[in-house]
């Protein structure tokens, strides 16, 4: 029996939209020499991917590969990607997702490295059309359990950061799936600059949920949307898997134009040992 969510399609086409998306990510520099991969799901069954040790910058619709979903090759003439066990793991987890683009995009490779979660309520483009972006622990790649380590997130986000490795962004077609990469490294490139000028100024708790529930309007579900009168700056969605990835804040507080409530606590110590310094007799 065939799968309605997905319709019959023009594997040459496609074929041609994985060359043109792949040599978009070699000239953005987002994948060096034969870095990343690409696929498209075109069958309950058939997934298409790119060849291992090819540059994505040069790829013609003869280097696509066939694999089912097992990852067993059944077309091409060069072996497939290693990793496309970590887009298979997307399929099954997704049925929705057809497309999935794996790279190395420097700026939020940055944070994969380390392993700093990006924060939101910053600029409106990425709480939009990202949302939250994870950051998912580290396992050799090409093994199963690298291609796991998506797993608890992947049903919240199509955008995942992979922790010392690089990016993984989903969706229905590859336009979309390469833009979610783009849009985040961008961000990511931004917000390392204004570090080096100061802390970072963030919206204000009512700006960054006007922002969440415009991103509902668009049609993107988050989840969390289903979490309450909660303060999403505070990163209260992925921040229980944290972790288990590595991941801490670091370079970014979690509300920098506001007093923590760590820090209100730090301050009211201090106070008191100078008071009480200022007390003891001479």
């Amino acid at each position: 029996m065939s799968n309605s969510n997905i319709p019959q399609i023009d594997v040459q086409q496609i074929k041609e939209q994985i060359c043109s998306v792949g040599a978009q990510i070699y000239d953005k520099r987002f994948a060096a020499a034969n870095e990343g991969n690409i696929s498209f799901r075109t069958g309950e069954n058939e997934v298409l991917c790119t060849p291992s040790l090819h540059s994505k910058g040069d790829l013609t619709p003869d280097d696509i590969c066939t694999v089912d979903m097992t990852g067993k090759q059944t077309a091409g003439k060069l072996k497939r990607t290693s990793e496309v066990l970590l887009h298979l793991e997307i399929y099954r987890n997704r049925p929705d997702v057809k497309c999935v683009v794996h790279c190395h995009p420097p700026h939020a490779t940055a944070f994969a490295v380390a392993r700093e979660p990006v924060p939101v309520a910053v600029l409106p483009e990425p709480d939009i059309f990202l949302g939250e972006v994870p950051i998912a622990p580290y396992f050799r790649p090409g093994t199963q359990a690298f291609a796991e380590s998506v797993t608890p997130f992947v049903k919240n986000t199509n955008t995942i950061i992979l922790a010392n490795h690089g990016t993984v962004s989903y969706d229905e077609n590859l336009e979309r799936a390469f833009w979610w990469t783009d849009i985040l490294d961008a961000y990511c490139k931004i917000l390392i600059l204004a570090r080096q000028l100061g802390p970072l100024q963030l919206l204000s708790r009512e700006q960054s949920k006007e922002l969440l529930d415009l991103r509902g309007e668009w049609g993107f579900s988050d989840h969390r949307a289903d979490m309450g009168n909660v303060d999403i700056r505070e990163f209260p969605g992925f921040s229980s898997l944290w972790e288990s990835a590595g991941v801490a804040q670091r370079a970014f507080g979690p509300v920098e134009n506001e007093l923590s409530d760590a820090t209100v606590d730090r301050i009211a110590q201090r106070v008191v040992e100078l008071l009480e310094r200022k007390a003891e007799p001479d």
